[in-house]
């Protein structure tokens, strides 16, 4: 797929002047505009509605920190085998945490690394609603609670790792390339 952002050929449309806005501040914070956004380029509706609740689970307030909440992602998608996601969350957890290897060993099983027993416990649940949705049951809840989550903290929880599962499989089904600059950060 050589150059291409999706296996989907959709152009794009005139960018409003807050989506080229948007991308100008991606440039400047980031570097680049993440292919991402890109793909949703195509529909400016789609690409408000995904940035919109992107940037409220994963910047907005929460009890649960940044690193956490890309901690959901990566093993979100290391169940789904994002390639995309983990690509570009993974270099998120290197750099939030400073740690490249605790960044791979969360792209390949999260598991293996150096956790505490509150992200273990956030980590479990994530994955369990990720495999079985439909057997999360009050005692799950119960263990993030006793792991110091509050109610809201289990909100968000679930809905980053929704999030994400929806994200994994429309990456998936368009075969989205991660920006190749995912791959040097934080190394």
């Amino acid at each position: 797929m050589t150059g291409k952002i999706t296996a989907l050929d959709l152009g794009q449309e005139e960018l409003s002047e807050a989506t080229k806005t948007y991308f100008a501040k991606c440039e400047e914070k980031l570097g680049l505009v993440p292919n991402v956004l890109k793909a949703y380029a195509f529909d400016d509706k789609k690409l408000r509605a995904f940035t919109d609740m992107y940037n409220d689970l994963m910047l907005g307030e929460s009890g649960l920190s940044k690193l956490e909440r890309e901690m959901i992602a990566v093993a979100v998608s290391s169940i789904n085998h994002c390639y995309y996601c983990l690509a570009a969350h993974g270099a998120a957890v290197r750099q939030l945490s400073g740690d490249p290897a605790l960044g791979e060993m969360m792209v390949m099983n999260f598991r293996a690394a150096d956790l505490s027993s509150r992200q273990t416990a956030m980590l479990e649940f994530a994955v369990k609603l990720t495999q079985e949705p439909a057997k999360i049951v009050e005692a799950d809840r119960a263990g993030l609670r006793k792991a110091g989550f509050t109610d809201r903290d289990i909100w968000d929880i679930a809905s980053t790792s929704a999030f994400f599962n929806m994200s994994n499989r429309v990456a998936a089904a368009i075969d989205m390339q991660p920006n190749d600059e995912y791959h040097a950060m934080a190394r």
